[in-house]
């Protein structure tokens, strides 16, 4: 047994920095698709006529499933010494995006899910990185060259192209001057501009952080915010089936490969890799998402969904021009912040 366990250590260990990168964006780009898979098999497995691995319950579930991992991961960076150092405008910071990113936007993203098609949630969230972008020169007074500005306009144009683009459908919002728009893409619009709120917020009070701490306290205020606002606007019977044994299973399976194998592959992977890896990686993520929606799902793109996506990549393509001109000692802290704005698979995580 120990023989296997070292050659099986000594495997891992050869995976190059990069490799573990990309198997990180694969599992993350694979999680949209899974909770939809997930959901559609409770509803073959119904509880009393309810579906018992509904979006709320995998939500709450699959956040203590990852707050539990969290925990064990970096339970020691929560101690007195470290807690004594945050100030009360760090705290607000947390909370801030603990509301933001844990609450608000996973919630809007899985609403999202209920209503549209993978794909659709997975190409506007491509919204997010141009939103934060504009806002980080806005608010932060960043410096970013004509390739990175040129990729994130691109970039923002191909979300809006899948947006504009899509077929009519039932239940269409009227955004005014004849333009219509989906309560599903509306939702996914919506949780990536919380998300790049939440990025800005990171940037400016979070940085020094320790990640262990971030992570954690996000996980656990964010679950906590979720729980009580679905059960003030539904009642506590919402989470009925929270607890069944048949919830639990799949959650942890799920925990365990999404939640924390992502999570171990993606830090693996920036201890040995620069910030060109490292964005050169992430771009994958919306053909992967697209890919992961084909194969398990067998979800196939739509026109729109072709056009406004080969725009996004045409966009990512300038940006990665862009990121490769700049300075190197830019790096470190890119990797840094990398940790805190990984692409954690479960948008609750």
């Amino acid at each position: 047994m120990s023989s296997f366990i070292a050659k099986t250590t000594d495997w891992l260990n050869r995976i190059p920095g990069r490799g573990y990168l990309l198997i990180a964006i694969l599992i993350f780009a694979a999680a949209n698709s899974v909770i939809r898979k997930l959901t559609d098999l409770g509803a073959d497995n119904l509880i009393d006529g309810r579906n018992p691995i509904s979006f709320c319950n995998v939500l709450f579930v699959g956040n203590l499933c990852a707050l539990l991992a969290l925990i064990a991961i970096y339970g020691r960076q929560w101690n007195f010494r470290a807690l004594r150092q945050l100030s009360g405008t760090d705290w607000l910071g947390l909370l801030g995006v603990a509301v933001l990113s844990g609450a608000l936007a996973p919630s809007l993203i899985f609403i999202a899910l209920e209503r549209t098609a993978v794909n659709n949630v997975v190409l506007i969230g491509r919204i997010e990185p141009p939103l934060a972008l504009a806002l980080s020169v806005l608010l932060l007074k960043e410096r970013v060259n004509r390739w990175v500005i040129a990729g994130a306009i691109i970039s923002f144009i191909g979300v809006i192209l899948t947006i504009v683009l899509q077929p009519p459908q039932e239940n269409m919002i009227n955004m005014g001057g004849g333009f219509r728009i989906g309560v599903g893409e509306l939702m996914a619009a919506a949780g990536a501009i919380a998300l790049a709120i939440s990025t800005i917020i990171s940037k400016v009070k979070l940085r020094q952080i320790p990640l262990g701490i971030f992570t954690v306290f996000r996980t656990a205020t964010g679950t906590v915010i979720f729980l009580v606002a679905v059960i003030k606007l539904f009642g506590v019977g919402h989470f009925m089936d929270a607890l069944s044994p048949f919830v639990w299973q799949w959650m942890l399976l799920y925990g365990a490969v999404i939640v924390v194998g992502g999570q171990l592959c993606w830090f693996k992977g920036l201890k040995t890799t620069t910030a060109s890896d490292v964005s050169l990686a992430s771009s994958f993520s919306p053909v992967a998402g697209i890919l992961a929606a084909y194969l398990i799902l067998s979800e196939v793109p739509t026109i729109a969904q072709y056009i406004g996506g080969a725009v996004i990549i045409g966009g990512i393509v300038l940006n990665q021009i862009g990121i490769s001109r700049k300075l190197p000692k830019t790096d470190t802290i890119i990797v840094a912040e990398s940790m805190k704005e990984m692409e954690f698979g479960f948008k609750g995580v």
